[in-house]
């Protein structure tokens, strides 16, 4: 009687653990996240899981076996040997990159229209004691179609991030900088994100022109796929007008930071850029999520396998809100799970006001 007793009382004790470690939706999700990460290793199937919690735990244990593959290594493993030549990487050190292309990709269907989040307090900080490291998630305007579910999965977890805006076509018909979207821009800020520029017309920069210029090709505006040349001082004006922009939506300025569409820098934008007041974020290596590279050829399970393998402490991650050209949208497939994951491996989640390497730039008179 008194073992009896004592079993039923255990059993009291975790049916609450046991019942959400049980939850039908979580036990499904979790598994097929683990499913995908495992199978992107090249791992054997296991035995189907008990639990979400046994499921999703495999799953880490595989990626910290592998936690020490280089970056470029790393990549290379889950892409075929072709493109990964190709693949577009920047440092965050030197913002240097290739160009991104939107491609030609049939519009989607539109999103939601962007409305102010009803959570406008400010997000908490996680405690830093229970840090292994920061990871910096940034996030640059595109055709917004995955702005709704950016914002929802961040406050969701709680998480402040950092965002770059230019006036991109949205899957709304719309501009990212139009007044249709100050509310959900003013939203962000209330939060305590990070906002900062990717130029107005997000002008890739082309190469340093004759006699100080500076030639770039615009992929919005009315110079949209022309060739221009700038003065630095015209350049800034780029970079400027963002926030011009954003006064008008939001009452507030940009913070000081920039990041040059598809990270293409010179020593000569950069200093344009410093003379007005502005520092350059690229992005680290491992923190290219290759959101806007082909589906085809780079499934979501295999670019989420390498984010969760190859991210360290201190990384800054390249995210878009929306690719046209890209069929299986990141976002929906990826970004939880890459939250979830890196979470679960002892991360935690700052804007550039924290990183070492910009937050003095904050601190400017």
């Amino acid at each position: 009687m008194r073992r009896a007793a004592t079993l039923t009382l255990c059993a009291l004790a975790l049916a609450p653990a046991l019942a959400q470690a049980e939850s039908g939706v979580a036990r499904r999700a979790a598994a097929a996240r683990a499913a995908g990460v495992a199978a992107a290793y090249g791992a054997r199937p296991a035995a189907p899981a008990k639990t979400a919690a046994t499921a999703t735990a495999a799953a880490l244990s595989a990626q910290t076996a592998t936690s020490h593959t280089t970056p470029g290594a790393a990549m290379l493993a889950v892409m075929p040997a072709a493109a990964a030549a190709s693949m577009p990487l920047a440092s965050a050190a030197t913002g240097a990159g290739q160009a991104q292309s939107p491609g030609s990709a049939p519009a989607p269907a539109p999103a939601p229209a962007p409305a102010q989040s009803k959570a406008t307090a400010v997000l908490q900080p996680q405690p830093a004691s229970q840090c292994r490291g920061n990871i910096y998630l940034t996030f640059d305007t595109g055709s917004q179609a995955q702005a709704k579910l950016i914002a929802e999965t961040l406050q969701k977890h709680r998480i402040k991030a950092s965002f770059f805006l230019a006036n991109e076509k949205t899957v709304n018909g719309d501009y990212s900088l139009d007044p249709s979207w100050g509310p959900y821009w003013k939203a962000r800020l209330a939060e305590g994100h990070v906002i900062g520029s990717h130029t107005f017309d997000h002008d890739v920069l082309v190469r340093d022109g004759a006699a100080g210029q500076l030639e770039v090709k615009p992929g919005f505006g009315a110079s949209a796929g022309k060739l221009r040349s700038l003065s630095p001082e015209q350049y800034c004006g780029e970079i400027r007008r963002v926030d011009q922009r954003f006064m008008e939506l939001t009452g507030s300025h940009l913070d000081p930071l920039w990041r040059a569409p598809a990270g293409r820098t010179t020593p000569r934008a950069l200093a344009a850029a410093r003379s007005c007041g502005y520092t350059h974020v690229g992005w680290s290596p491992a923190g290219f999520s290759g959101d806007e590279l082909p589906s085809e050829k780079y499934s979501n399970t295999s670019l989420l396998a390498k984010s969760l393998r190859d991210l360290r402490g201190g990384d800054i991650v390249l995210i878009h809100m929306g690719i046209w050209s890209r069929k299986d949208a990141w976002a929906p497939a990826n970004l939880e799970a890459l939250i979830t994951g890196l979470t679960q491996r002892g991360f935690c989640f700052a804007t550039l006001r924290d990183h070492p390497d910009y937050s003095s730039s904050f601190k400017r008179p």
